[in-house]
């Protein structure tokens, strides 16, 4: 086991990343005003490509922390479902109680809403429940601004904070894309981001075997699992029961961070 330290770690200051992107067009500028454009080209080029892939790549850090893996030497995972709740939700539930796993569901706020059941029986029966915006904007929620990423951050947050009891401590970027702006609301509303280390594309046209392959050549001790829930294919269930066998066999275990705060040492403030 490695040693403690707090994994939910909400943005400290978002605003500063913001300023620091002001101040480095502005040291473009210099840059061609000074050398003209032959240094300012490329200098404008690479702060943009770092913008873009900071905003598309799931584990990138330059906007706001993200939690990639769990600090452990056990053969423990942390399975998270993303999109529901959907007429998946009760199969999932079914499939994780006869194998004595948890998994964190991340939820869409206005699915929640018109679902509620299911939510609730996702809280009754120990599960975790994280934000993942109020409408799943997939096509643009990397380029949402303050206001509309605050609206979606939330909203969904008070929604499922109203069915569940409990309010969210765990936020899963749309598509994975996060930009400079996420933080600001992330900060203002305690979430911490969670992104990932293991998946298989289940969320697309898939075959479970291809998936399950995709997810288990990339599981080691601590890996947080991607899954799906209520994708148009209809495989999301026969693919949880597929790797739900695959990780009895081969001996891990599931765990949600707030449980395993208590009782293996993860440094996972509950």
């Amino acid at each position: 086991m490695t040693t403690p330290g707090t994994l939910h770690r909400p943005p400290r200051r978002p605003g500063l990343i913001l300023g620091l992107l002001a101040l480095s067009q502005v040291g473009v500028a210099w840059l061609w005003w000074t050398y003209g454009w032959r240094i300012g080209v490329p200098a404008m080029l690479a702060t943009h490509l770092l913008v873009v892939w900071a905003t598309l790549y799931p584990r990138a850090t330059l906007f706001c922390p993200a939690l990639s893996c769990l600090p452990t030497d056990e053969r423990v995972v942390w399975l998270t479902i993303d999109d529901g709740p959907s007429g998946d939700t009760p199969a999932m539930l079914d499939l994780l109680d006869r194998h004595g796993a948890k998994a964190t569901f991340f939820l869409v706020g206005e699915r929640a809403l018109a679902q509620p059941h299911r939510v609730q029986a996702i809280r009754d029966r120990g599960h975790g429940i994280g934000n993942h915006s109020a409408s799943h904007p997939d096509t643009r929620f990397w380029r949402l601004g303050p206001g509309a990423l605050e609206d979606e951050i939330s909203r969904s947050q008070s929604l499922l904070t109203a069915i569940t009891g409990q309010t969210p401590r765990w936020f899963r970027s749309v598509v994975g894309m996060t930009n400079p702006f996420v933080g600001l609301s992330l900060k203002r509303h305690g979430l911490a981001r969670v992104a990932w280390n293991a998946r298989g594309f289940d969320g697309v046209d898939c075959k479970p075997e291809q998936v399950l392959a995709r997810i288990t050549r990339d599981i080691a001790p601590g890996a947080i699992v991607l899954l799906h829930e209520g994708a148009a294919h209809g495989h999301n269930v026969a693919i949880l029961a597929q790797l739900l066998a695959w990780l009895d066999a081969q001996g891990y275990r599931t765990v949600l961070p707030e449980a395993a705060a208590a009782h293996d040492g993860l440094g996972i403030t509950a």
